[in-house]
């Protein structure tokens, strides 16, 4: 585990530079299967074991399914309380992250890809966030994921964080887009774990919808490229 932790400190102090290199080795790494996280006596396990990914792109630069996947970086795995707060107290907060960095929380097995076989029939709900609250909103939605307060069995898949130029979205992923009970009750409680203003501006959006616009988005540039 010391390793997965020296990492997670890099991620404070490193740049951009040699970063492709390290990320493509890792992509490799990471292809084969891991190994259970060991729970040591005394640790609180959680229902679920987790991995932390971290991403982060070139501002204008629209990224493919293949570079999206090549810039994912795992940076852990947990599966205790004690665990997740060994590596979440070595994890930069929103505030402290640059334009275009992504940090996921997922259950172990599943990528933060809408193609992931458990991810492909669900969605997300996001919220947009205005600049000075993501890091409070964040610590409270991946508090309550881990912590199983949503109540909807299995459905949840894990929680991203988006950091932009002018906001932040947080998002929180599940299994069944099609469930309007289940989107329902996960919306409802995001909403009081956030504590959100009655205003606030949530959107649900199915991973389908997504792949569908990115595609069409590819094939316009394509056509335009070859026009």
């Amino acid at each position: 585990m010391s390793t997965m932790v020296n990492k997670y400190e890099a991620l404070k102090t490193s740049d951009d530079s040699g970063e492709e290199d390290t990320v493509n080795k890792e992509t490799k790494e990471i292809e084969k299967p891991l190994p259970p996280v060991e729970v040591k006596p005394g640790e609180h396990r959680l229902q679920y074991t987790y991995s932390i990914w971290f991403s982060r792109r070139a501002p204008g630069k629209q990224a493919t399914t293949q570079s999206y996947d090549q810039n994912l970086k795992l940076l852990g795995r947990f599966a205790s309380v004690e665990q997740f707060w060994g590596y979440y107290s070595r994890l930069l907060r929103p505030s402290d992250l640059t334009s275009h960095s992504d940090i996921h929380i997922f259950k172990d097995g599943i990528k933060p890809m809408w193609e992931d076989t458990a991810n492909r029939n669900g969605g997300k709900w996001i919220v947009r966030l205005r600049k000075g609250l993501a890091s409070r909103c964040w610590e409270n939605m991946i508090l309550a994921m881990v912590g199983e307060q949503f109540m909807v069995g299995d459905e949840i898949c894990g929680a991203v964080i988006s950091v932009r130029f002018q906001e932040d979205i947080i998002s929180i992923w599940n299994r069944t887009a099609q469930d309007s009970a289940i989107t329902g009750r996960i919306r409802d409680i995001l909403k009081r774990v956030l504590n959100l203003p009655p205003n606030t501006i949530m959107e649900y959006k199915t991973h389908n919808d997504s792949l569908n616009k990115s595609f069409s988005f590819r094939r316009d540039q394509e056509e335009d490229w070859h026009s």
